[in-house]
């Protein structure tokens, strides 16, 4: 196992302690403990996936402090739905199921903190501007840790959009929920996301 350093919130206070990677064996013993609200096991399943949910939350909001106020208020609801929570004992690998599920809670959490600021997702933040068509293996070829860089260059809509489909996992009709709008307008600004990524990252490390 590896170690890391985070906070737990205890009591209103912030508590920096040595934390741990956990595995999946490891997670399913936390999860039953979460399940019975024994304290410890909340405290090993904050620690151990903090980092990771502050990453699916600052593709949307990269306000340092929004951001951590957005993670608490994450595991909130991870730790009142927990039972809903529902790979325990099925196969397959829990450790990734667990994650694609706390980090759509992180993602829903984060668009309504979005929504709150008047972000109107149904209308564009620029002007639209033409780019040249790219393919689908184009996009796949792309380094995904400098398109990560380039995210905060994107306008509001399209940055959500893409996070939600290409990172999270969820399909257009749940975009169109979560974002009330169309889900052909979805699939347009995921386009224009795409296409705007690729002619980023051609100026920013194409040679």
């Amino acid at each position: 196992m590896t170690y890391k350093v985070t906070f737990w919130i205890r009591s209103g206070k912030l508590v920096k302690k040595q934390t741990l990677a956990i595995s999946g064996d490891e997670l399913e013993d936390i999860l039953k403990g979460c399940q019975d609200n024994a304290e410890h096991q909340k405290e090993a399943l904050y620690k151990g996936f903090y980092g990771y949910l502050k990453g699916v939350v600052v593709r949307y909001v990269n306000d340092y402090h929004f951001a951590e106020e957005l993670v608490n208020d994450s595991f909130i609801k991870i730790f009142n739905n927990i039972s809903s929570f529902n790979a325990l004992g099925q196969s397959g690998d829990l450790l990734l199921s667990f994650k694609a599920w706390i980090a759509k809670i992180a993602s829903r959490t984060a668009i309504d903190f979005l929504r709150k600021k008047k972000i109107d997702f149904g209308r564009d933040d620029i002007a639209d501007i033409p780019f040249a068509p790219i393919s689908e293996a184009q996009v796949q070829r792309t380094e995904a840790k400098d398109i990560l860089k380039l995210l905060n260059e994107l306008p509001k809509t399209q940055q959500a959009i893409f996070n939600l489909y290409e990172i999270e996992g969820f399909s257009h009709q749940e975009i169109s929920g979560l974002l009330a709008i169309p889900e052909n307008v979805s699939r347009s600004y995921l386009s224009r996301a795409k296409n705007k990524l690729k002619a980023l990252y051609s100026e920013n490390f194409k040679a």
